[in-house]
């Protein structure tokens, strides 16, 4: 992050082939403090690119774009660039990407046609160390993760019964999109005892990270931001 009027901005490179999309993306985010459109790429091979060139502190990929794809992209940056966090921008027809982009590492969705304000909260939750997934994309991961079954809803929720009250705590706040420090200081809990309730829960859930946490504490109902 770089240091704007005594603040710091969060840099932010936009991964997008259409050019009107990147310049409204460059638009919401110039007009709010705290953010900096660091660069632009057009294609996912660009993005990667701009990536080991500018170090952001997150990229903002489409899922199609021509040549090495969004998912590509977001798989070789989670992978060879961790200090980038990725948010994936999706339309309702892309339901099928979603569960590739989540095990590619991803750590949030929003929609194109999304509130801007779910666009900045999305990028704030994940530099901090956090998930986010707009309320319209948690939706659509539920069940493209199940196949949209109704019994999804209560196996989640079987599943956080076999939590502690304050681990249900913590994977509720994780689905709201925050991060160890932000739980740690909603639950008054030291920093060090949340990040061990979260390594908890992924791992007594048989999570792979805190996306997939995420997606579960709205199934079961605990994340009311979604």
């Amino acid at each position: 992050m770089d240091e704007t009027n005594g603040e710091t901005a969060i840099r932010v490179l936009v991964a997008d082939d259409e050019a009107m999309m990147r310049a409204g993306i460059r638009a919401i985010l110039t007009s709010v403090p705290g953010f900096e459109v660091v660069g632009e790429a057009a294609d996912g091979r660009e993005a990667v690119a701009l990536v080991a060139e500018l170090a952001p502190d997150v990229a903002l990929i489409d899922v199609q774009m021509p040549g090495t794809d969004g998912l590509a992209a977001t798989e070789t940056i989670t992978a060879e660039h961790p200090g980038t966090a990725v948010v994936v921008l999706t339309t309702f027809s892309e339901d099928t990407y979603i569960a590739r982009a989540l095990s590619g590492g991803a750590a949030g969705f929003v929609l194109k046609s999304g509130d801007p304000h779910q666009l900045v909260a999305g990028l704030r939750a994940v530099v901090a160390g956090g998930a986010y997934l707009s309320p319209e994309v948690a939706r659509r991961v539920s069940h493209e993760l199940d196949g949209g079954r109704l019994t999804r809803a209560a196996a989640a929720r079987e599943k956080v019964e076999t939590l502690s009250g304050r681990e249900r705590d913590v994977l509720a706040l994780l689905g709201e999109g925050c991060s160890n420090d932000q739980v740690a200081r909603r639950l008054h809990i030291a920093p060090g005892t949340a990040k061990v309730h979260v390594r908890s829960i992924l791992t007594r859930l048989d999570l792979e990270n805190r996306v997939q946490a995420a997606v579960l504490a709205y199934e079961a109902g605990l994340a009311h931001r979604y």
